[in-house]
């Protein structure tokens, strides 16, 4: 079976699983958030760059997907429907945040300490350069790779989620590729901080 194949019975098995949750079915309910959770999550992270809040987030999605649960029809797949929903909760909480009243003009420690990873913990700084990388592609591009690569939807889904043909996609995807490896190249040129004497 291949990656797209096996991606393909992933989302109509999410979809069977959400359109049976929308007649009532607890177990069918358990398994749309099983199946969907972790790719809601990820896409969440990369909105946010921020993985405590992704969690609040990936919960209000879901809040507000098993709200609307009765709406769904099954025209995308349950996994494009929700994806599009937590695009749509990111905004909300972006624009919320916009709007509160900071208490300091300064970066606030507080907030700087809740989002500090612990170091050490594997795969920690392949992390942040990934993010890091990620954050140097324009918007359109970085959005397409996410969407595919990092989330798993297929070309198809992607360029319905995006509101654009699936060319595009592929384009923005290969683009994105072509500068993540160009920039790893450029990091891997750099050359190595000097060891601090003890």
């Amino acid at each position: 079976m291949t990656d797209e194949s096996g991606a393909a019975s992933r989302d109509e098995s999410a979809t069977a699983w959400a359109l049976a949750a929308r007649g009532g079915d607890p177990d069918a309910v358990d398994r749309f958030v099983r199946a969907l959770h972790p790719d809601v999550v990820r896409y969440i992270t990369h909105l946010s760059s921020d993985r405590q809040l992704a969690d609040d987030l990936a919960q209000d999605t879901f809040l507000r997907a098993l709200g609307s649960l009765h709406r769904f029809e099954g025209r995308s797949s349950a996994r494009t429907w929700l994806l599009s929903i937590a695009r749509r909760t990111v905004v909300d909480s972006l624009r919320y945040a916009a709007t509160r009243p900071r208490l300091a003009d300064g970066d606030d420690w507080t907030i700087r300490a809740e989002r500090a990873q612990p170091r050490g913990l594997p795969g920690f700084e392949e992390g942040v350069a990934l993010l890091d990388l990620l954050d140097a592609l324009p918007p359109e591009r970085r959005q397409a790779f996410v969407l595919t690569q990092l989330a798993g939807l297929p070309y198809e889904e992607a360029a319905e989620f995006s509101g654009c043909p699936v060319g595009t996609i592929r384009s923005r995807v290969a683009r994105a590729r072509a500068v993540l490896v160009e920039l790893l190249a450029e990091a891997e040129e750099l050359p190595a901080p000097a060891a601090v004497a003890a």
